[in-house]
């Protein structure tokens, strides 16, 4: 980045002062990601977040929800299985479901494990859908159908992915086998919220690694895009004032 003369020693100041990474744009106030989401280090570098920690699942979420493009289901748990930071932190997962009852797809617009809706939590703290928890609850995404079947709804789809890097708005794979017939397996829409199982042979399905619990170091959180552009824009004004 170029730097003009005259800032040369003001920007000296912001280096040692200043040492935040912004990852991704999130939209601010929709779902609960800025409290929900904490930043993690993996590589031992403070300067970058590789993961974030979610403190309603405690599970930690890769902050690229992309790596190595879409994969069977096959290639896509082999592939986590084989992720490895160092420092104990392995043993990565694809995220989980609950196939309530065992049977299948049990199609519904609301609070079941097929479809539009599902269920992602009870009181119980049993988490039924990590990734529609993600969805719906963390980054506050609307499904294509509301819960009495309308659609589209206003506003529908992967609008906010908060923090993340690269979630793509398509099928991603999750670890559990569809049981009526185990030569498919579960996955998540994050195009329009909907959960359903394919074949393990499909291979336009993306992988999003998870962790249990809460792995890496921790970071100092990272500011919203707004308090950002509200520090540069104070910076320049700065300038003007001194030209």
């Amino acid at each position: 980045m170029k730097k003009s003369r005259p800032l040369s020693a003001v920007c000296a100041c912001i280096i040692i002062s200043v040492s935040f990474v912004v990852q991704g744009v999130g939209i601010s106030g929709q779902g609960t990601w800025e409290s929900t989401l904490h930043g993690r280090d993996l590589d031992g570098n403070v300067a970058t977040v590789e993961a974030y920690y979610d403190s309603v699942l405690d599970i930690t979420w890769l902050a690229d929800a992309n790596v190595n493009g879409s994969m069977t289901w096959g290639d896509a748990i082999e592939w986590v299985a084989s992720l490895d930071f160092g420092a104990g932190i392995n043993d990565w997962r694809l995220p989980t479901m609950i196939d309530v009852g065992n049977d299948g797809c049990n199609f519904s617009y609301i609070g079941t494990d097929c479809a539009y809706n599902v269920q992602t939590g009870s009181v119980s703290t049993t988490v039924y859908s990590e990734m529609a928890s993600i969805f719906y609850d963390t980054l506050g995404n609307k499904v294509y159908y509301d819960t009495s079947g309308n659609g589209p709804q206003s506003g529908w789809g992967l609008t906010n992915t908060g923090p993340f890097k690269n979630v793509q708005s398509d099928y991603y794979w999750s670890s559990t086998e569809y049981a009526p017939d185990t030569s498919g397996a579960w996955g998540f829409s994050f195009y329009e919220g909907y959960q359903d199982y394919a074949s393990k042979d499909y291979n336009f399905h993306y992988a999003w690694a998870v962790h249990s619990g809460d792995v890496g170091a921790a970071l100092v959180s990272t500011p919203k895009p707004s308090v950002v552009w509200s520090f540069w824009s104070s910076l320049l004004e700065m300038i003007g004032v001194a030209r």
